[in-house]
């Protein structure tokens, strides 16, 4: 009788194990092709948004963007490639020996990509929900119901800002400060870098 409670119990331990990997990982998404296409929307959403924030406009902090995209679902059809993603772009200067926040979105979208003569991967098409009451309605059409875009990716943040602190010949402990304070504004306690 104990050894059937012992096979139940492990049985129910697997079914829970693979429930949560089903969860962390989103099924539909390949990570070879998504490490192809990754770079591809990273680059073309940092050089879109160059220019644009708070900290551009300032002549001190020499601001930048840097840009992280997390694959919600990754799909591959006749030559196209439809990826749900939530980015996260992060726009960062430094002052002194510290890095500098300027500003910031998370945004979930859908990008198309398709694959040129040269074998790489080109955007052709970028699709984003629209400000205000539709949203949760685009969301809802563009993406799993189990999904959740706007989950906090501390990783992609920990991540923008080794890249920002390289970026700038920062050392990899350089705290993390406000643009628009004055140089002792710190606006959160900084991430640790990754290993």
């Amino acid at each position: 009788m104990a050894a059937g409670r012992w096979v139940t119990g492990l049985a129910a331990t697997g079914v829970l194990v693979a429930t949560g990997a089903w969860v962390r990982w989103p099924a539909g998404v390949d990570g070879p092709l998504w490490e192809e296409v990754r770079p591809v929307i990273e680059a073309r959403l940092a050089a879109q948004a160059q220019g644009t924030g708070y900290g551009s406009a300032r002549p001190g902090p020499g601001a930048r963007w840097f840009c992280r995209a997390r694959a919600l679902d990754l799909d591959e059809r006749d030559g196209l490639v439809r990826a749900g993603v939530t980015t996260l772009c992060v726009e960062y200067g430094a002052r002194g020996s510290a890095l500098v926040e300027c500003g910031g979105a998370v945004v979930p979208q859908e990008v198309r990509l398709r694959r040129g003569p040269d074998g790489g991967y080109r955007i052709v098409s970028r699709d984003r929900a629209p400000d205000g009451a539709g949203a949760a309605a685009w969301r809802r059409d563009h993406f799993d119901p189990l999904t959740d875009p706007d989950r906090p990716d501390p990783a992609a943040r920990a991540a923008l800002e080794t890249a920002a602190r390289s970026h700038f010949g920062l050392p990899a402990d350089a705290p993390v400060r406000e643009c628009r304070g004055g140089p002792g504004a710190v606006s959160r306690p900084p991430v640790p870098p990754l290993p």
